[in-house]
């Protein structure tokens, strides 16, 4: 009865997040729908807004030609009119005086001929028609205004919708990962002139390979990218993978995103341990701040029968010396004593990681470095064997420190805001680096038993981790220099 009443919710549970996703699945074939109407009336709304453009550019072309065709006659017909006055006048002059000399000479009358006949003589000779050029002054052919759009009607009749472009494809072998930065680079199947942009999305991702269909990470979007690459900079790789697509675009539409293609982004990330915390060491993600009271309220609380001698008041509780170690002990694994330590949550052994740590250069202490997760709880980092790290001291005068196995070097460099800390496991090297300049501070050179993890320290003060960073290129370049060479450190190893 039991095993068929399993069964048959087994049974009823596939079957409803079958139906779900039928329900899901109707909804996203409504919504295409909807959007299937949006889009054809979009489209239809830009070819007809296109054809009017164009109809509205002929228009102008046509007024433009028409009015160069008027001012053309205009012109030519005011010449020849004027011409055409000018010879009509010339004629009807020369005709009045050939009718005068013709009367001169019909006329029977000597007296007075000779003195006539010169002065028609004179007339004749400056007849305004000897003057004319019986050359018209415009031409009556029009042919130079004439057009063929014999070449511009076969190319309307050749548009066709803007095709789509075509799928990039992501050239993996040609895109680096380095410095907390990726450069993916695409190329095409054939050149198109008409491609305006590019959209590059990216998201992170836990796995190899195309993502799932359901990812928890959104796509972040790149827009506008007028080149066949780009650089995405300011990146923290708190995932191992990271998955890029791309796709064309045109003045009008957008291709096909390429097949997404995953590059790893190797880089050290974990998260501090709450749980190994000092009580009074105050935990929250990837912060610590120091908290006097941490752990002692719990205490005043406790002995709340005991009297209230100022030797355990709350005034004098918060002011406690460090030295003085706190009665309360929440966890087996947690630091007490002076050992104001916390550790991380993820070990080393092997490879190459680095992160940074930002801490306030006014804490009464404060200490970085790597330590064996044997390391004890009343120990102080860097005061046994099992850790190593670079301390800073305020409390009676300001020093900075390498440690090891209760050896300390003094360094003379400037204290940074930020350290960055590098580990090669499989070499046994820990180095310590101004996070800002890269420049080296302080480099141990071990073998390293056992796995590691990122240890810290601070006392009246706080601190804050980065991580998700890539080893820095200049700090592995400045590794590979240094490789083969002595170690100055030699006595703290």
């Amino acid at each position: 009865m039991g095993d068929q009443k399993e069964s048959l919710q087994k049974i009823t549970h596939t079957l409803a997040m079958k139906n779900e996703e039928i329900s899901n699945f109707i909804c996203t074939l409504k919504q295409s729908l909807d959007n299937l109407e949006a889009n054809s009336n979009r489209v239809q709304e830009d070819l007809e807004s296109e054809f009017s453009s164009l109809h509205a550019v002929l228009d102008e072309m046509k007024e433009n030609m028409l009015t160069r065709i008027k001012q053309e006659r205009a012109s030519r017909t005011y010449e020849l009119q004027s011409q055409l006055s000018a010879c009509s006048k010339a004629l009807e002059s020369s005709e009045e005086l050939l009718e005068m000399a013709n009367q001169t000479l019909c006329s029977s009358e000597t007296d007075g001929f000779t003195q006539v006949t010169d002065s028609h003589a004179a007339a004749v000779t400056m007849a305004p028609a000897f003057r004319l050029s019986l050359k018209a002054k415009a031409s009556d052919n029009m042919s130079h205004l004439m057009v063929d759009f014999s070449q511009e009607r076969e190319m309307l009749q050749g548009l066709k919708f803007l095709p789509v472009p075509a799928t990039p494809e992501i050239q993996v072998s040609e895109c680096q990962v380095c410095d907390n930065t990726v450069t993916v680079v695409w190329s095409l199947p054939e050149p198109d002139s008409k491609i305006d942009h590019y959209i590059l999305e990216h998201r992170r991702t836990n796995h190899e390979g195309p993502p799932r269909i359901r990812e928890d990470y959104p796509w972040m979007v790149v827009e506008g990218i007028r080149e066949m690459e780009h650089t995405i900079t300011g990146l923290r790789f708190d995932t191992r993978y990271m998955t890029f697509r791309v796709r064309a675009c045109n003045k009008a539409v957008a291709g096909e995103f390429s097949e997404p293609v995953t590059l790893e982004t190797h880089a050290f990330t974990f998260k501090l341990d709450a749980a190994s915390a000092h009580q009074n060491l105050k935990v929250e993600d990837l912060s610590v701040e120091w908290d006097s009271s941490g752990g002692k309220i719990q205490d005043i609380r406790k002995d709340k029968n005991r009297t209230n001698s100022p030797m355990h008041s709350p005034a004098r509780s918060a002011l406690m010396s460090p030295k003085r170690a706190p009665t309360a002990r929440p966890g087996r694994d947690r630091f007490t004593a002076e050992s104001y330590t916390v550790l991380a949550d993820t070990m080393i052994d092997a490879g190459q990681q680095y992160w940074e740590v930002r801490f306030d250069k006014e804490s009464k202490a404060f200490a970085v470095g790597v330590a064996l997760r044997s390391l004890g709880r009343f120990d102080q980092l860097g005061k046994s064997s099992a850790s190593w790290c670079i301390h800073l001291n305020n409390w009676l005068q300001q020093s900075l420190t390498a440690k090891h196995n209760n050896k300390a070097r003094t360094l003379d460099c400037p204290i940074p805001n930020s350290i960055g800390v590098y580990i090669n496991y499989d070499e046994g090297i820990l180095s310590f680096y101004n996070a800002k300049t890269k420049q080296l501070m302080h480099a141990f050179k071990t073998k390293f038993q056992q796995p590691v993890i990122p240890a810290f320290m601070v006392w009246n003060g706080s601190f804050s981790v980065v991580t998700g960073l890539q080893v820095p290129s200049v700090v592995q370049s400045g590794q590979r220099k240094n490789s083969g060479t002595s170690s100055s450190n030699a006595s703290l190893n």
